[in-house]
């Protein structure tokens, strides 16, 4: 082939079809993750090997058809045939997944693809969950009549990979000799000759507007897809100017059905006439193994309680697994910052070295294998299809608030991240029911706020067991992720009676197969979220750790640090045995470590706002802690580490930041992390607005720093009064 570049392969199928594990299957994992240019949609590009030659394999949003109506789809319809917005050239070849236990809706986006006149291999997925439905396929026959190779595949398996990859070396060789002409038969081209004059007639405007004329393929869905995404992507001119003609053309066209039904029909009926012989499947349906699960799963009372028994186990898990790993991780960086310290001499370089960069950092790494397990789990939830179910379960919960199932998805991944859980909410077709899912998915415990949560649980929540199995410290945290949900549910319940009033909306989902989950797949999940946490502490926290290293350390006064200096000279000439000096000077060093940090920078800043916080009986280091943890919430846990660990003479048995937040002491003596203040800070952060990126994207995605504000606002309200509360009536209790 005479291609001056590397070949661009482009896979596209439908949600649910095994698409991700089919791409992880051909790259071997070897893959990055971008944005494409101007939208928040991911970009996923890997390397896929082909003999001796290597092309590129972009993981495209899965999508049901081409008629684009978000981002998502425009960037599938951009990569397949445009080039307009998202990409420099239209992939050289489309890997169209087709799903065997559902070949009817799968062939309906396949029908589209056709029309855009790009070379294809299919890749027939989910042959094994169509042999257990008793449903047969006739692989060759099915090839012969789409005119396209059909390679079956078992990615889970790696069976049909090298098949595939030498079906897609091969047409890649052809692309240079012929074009891909497979278009629907004239009988099923939604009233063929209509249609054709709408397109010349469309292309005439293009021109008479003086701009460049987009493939026929690309007129055919700004015909059909009324209010769609394409039309957007016009400067406002060129919109404008095509408007009439786009009126004129859909009603030439438009009988007694609408478009969409028109489109549907035709291609539904292309659908059937293709399958007749090749798909049998029993006359009559009899109930298979996965609607008897999803009887239980989805019903009311015990799905229920499977839901909150598997929650139970992951918070059980994310303690009991993680412990060995962090108590490692805490000792090598302990154990760093001694050999920091012997190393270089005393002064501000050791003290940055020590105490901003290894205790700040260090302190949030800890947590590394807690998010892993948090994320393992859910990657295996999704990949072996429960959380689907989890939707439907939800939907009757969701439905008196005035949501949906449809935003369950959404707010659950909220608990990775708010940032892709907003850009996901997308897809919510009502205006009002969209708005009122990104307005309380920041309410949902991020990854960010994981590290907060285990802190203080376990420092303040005794490791014991409640009914002699479930670990206490397990249920503080479920009671903290589950907080967010409950407050969630009021919040909605206004927005959709007040400024976003409208019907509760209808629900419809379709239910993966089940299946056992790609563990490769899987693991390279809950590790990216882990190497993303990484990365936030390798960039942003270090940065603000050195910032709060640098306002607590300075200024520092030379009167001051002879005072100290003078007070040990004293020590050591009273002539107290070893062991009494050793304490004295111990008790000097703290002394001078408090009197240093009360007259930072640090502290000026924070004696000034804490009377903000005194009500919720925080002292100016939390509260200096709550605000610089602003821009990553997690934060937090490095700026108590910076803030406790300045000067600190921490050994191998020190228990490091939890002890030095258990040992905190007021002026007057009194603990400052009593159990209702440790509660009221989980309690604020639980509650609290997620982090600047969170308002960003909320911008991005609504289009108004309004909506932004308001999110803020209220939930900055709901944090100070529900740890105000806590601290108040913990008091009373305790």
């Amino acid at each position: 082939m005479s291609l001056d570049r590397t070949p661009q392969i482009a896979l596209v199928g439908n949600p649910n079809t095994g698409k991700t594990t089919l791409f992880n299957a051909l790259t071997g994992l070897r893959h990055k993750v971008g944005n494409y240019a101007g939208v928040t949609v991911d970009r996923k590009v890997g390397t896929v090997a082909l003999g001796e030659q290597k092309a590129d394999l972009i993981d495209l949003p899965g999508i049901y058809s081409l008629a684009a109506h978000s981002p998502d789809e425009m960037v599938a319809v951009d990569m397949i045939a445009w080039a307009h917005e998202f990409a420099d050239h239209p992939a050289d070849l489309l890997l169209v997944i087709l799903d065997a236990s559902n070949l009817r809706r799968n062939l309906y986006l396949y029908s589209q693809i056709l029309e855009s006149k790009r070379p294809v291999v299919v890749a027939l997925t989910m042959v094994d969950v169509a042999r257990k439905n008793n449903i047969t396929i006739d692989i060759d026959l099915l090839t012969e009549r789409l005119g396209v190779p059909v390679v079956p595949v078992h990615a889970q398996k790696s069976e049909g990979i090298e098949e595939l990859k030498a079906a897609v070396s091969a047409q890649i060789a052809r692309i240079d000799q012929e074009g891909h002409e497979a278009v629907l038969p004239p009988e099923h081209q939604v009233h063929a000759q209509p249609v054709l004059d709408g397109l010349a007639e469309l292309g005439a405007a293009f021109e008479a507007a003086g701009a460049p004329v987009p493939p026929d393929f690309v007129r055919l869905r700004m015909i059909f897809d009324v209010d769609g995404y394409l039309l957007q992507l016009l400067d406002d001119k060129t919109a404008k100017a095509l408007r009439p003609t786009l009126e004129k053309i859909r009603k030439d066209i438009t009988t007694q059905r609408v478009l969409p039904a028109l489109e549907a029909h035709a291609r539904y009926s292309w659908v059937a006439e293709l399958l007749d012989g090749v798909v049998t499947k029993p006359d009559v349906r009899v109930a298979t193994s996965s609607d008897k699960i999803d009887a239980i799963i989805t019903h009311k009372v015990w799905g229920t309680a499977l839901f909150v028994v598997i929650m139970v186990t992951i918070f059980q898990a994310i303690f009991a697994w993680a412990a060995p790993a962090m108590d490692l991780i805490e000792g090598v960086f302990g154990s760093l910052g001694d050999v920091v310290r012997e190393m270089m001499p005393p002064g501000a370089l050791q003290s940055l070295v020590a105490d901003g960069i290894i205790g700040g950092v260090g302190g949030v790494i800890v947590f590394v294998p807690q998010i892993f397990i948090l994320f393992l789990f859910i990657a295996i939830l999704e990949d072996c299809g429960y959380l689907a179910r989890a939707a439907v379960l939800m939907d009757k919960v969701m439905s008196k608030v005035g949501l949906s199932g449809t935003s369950f998805i959404p707010m659950l991944s909220g608990f990775a991240c708010a940032i892709p859980s907003i850009m996901s909410a997308r897809t919510i077709a009502d205006h009002k029911d969209r708005m009122a899912t990104i307005l309380v998915i920041p309410l949902m415990s991020c990854s960010a706020r994981l590290p907060v949560y285990i802190l203080i649980i376990a420092a303040f929540v005794p490791a014991v067991y409640v009914a002699g199995f479930i670990n206490l410290q397990s249920l503080v945290l479920m009671a903290m992720y589950s907080l967010g949900i409950i407050v969630a549910v009021p919040v909605a319940f206004i927005l959709k009676r007040t400024v976003l009033k409208g019907p509760s909306p209808s629900f419809v989902m379709e239910l993966p197969s089940y299946k056992w989950p790609a563990w490769k797949t899987v693991l390279a999940t809950a590790g990216g979220q882990a190497k993303a946490f990484l990365v936030d502490a390798g960039t942003v926290i270090l940065a603000v750790s050195i910032v709060v290293w640098a306002l607590t350390y300075f200024p520092r006064s030379e009167v001051r640090n002879l005072e100290f200096e003078e007070a040990r000279q004293e020590v050591m000439v009273q002539g107290f045995d070893e062991e009494k000096q050793a304490a004295a000077l111990v008790e000097i060093d703290h002394q001078e470590e408090s009197a240093n940090i009360n007259h930072s920078y640090l502290a000026s800043m924070g004696k000034t706002i804490e009377p903000v916080f005194a009500p919720l009986g925080w002292d100016w280091k939390l509260s200096m802690s709550v605000l610089a943890s602003f821009p990553a919430r997690e934060i937090i846990v490095a700026t108590l580490g910076t803030i406790y660990s300045v000067g600190s003479d921490a050994d191998e048995e020190s228990q490091g930041l939890r002890s030095a937040l258990q040992d905190s002491r007021h002026p007057d003596g009194s603990k400052v992390f009593t159990i209702p203040v440790a509660m009221s800070i989980m309690v604020f952060f639980a509650l609290c607005m997620q982090c600047f990126a969170t308002l960003a994207i909320m911008r991005r995605v609504t289009g108004s720093w309004k909506w932004p504000a308001i999110a803020f606002s209220y939930m900055t309200l709901l944090a100070y009064i529900g740890a105000f509360l806590t601290t108040k009536i913990g008091n009373l209790l305790l």
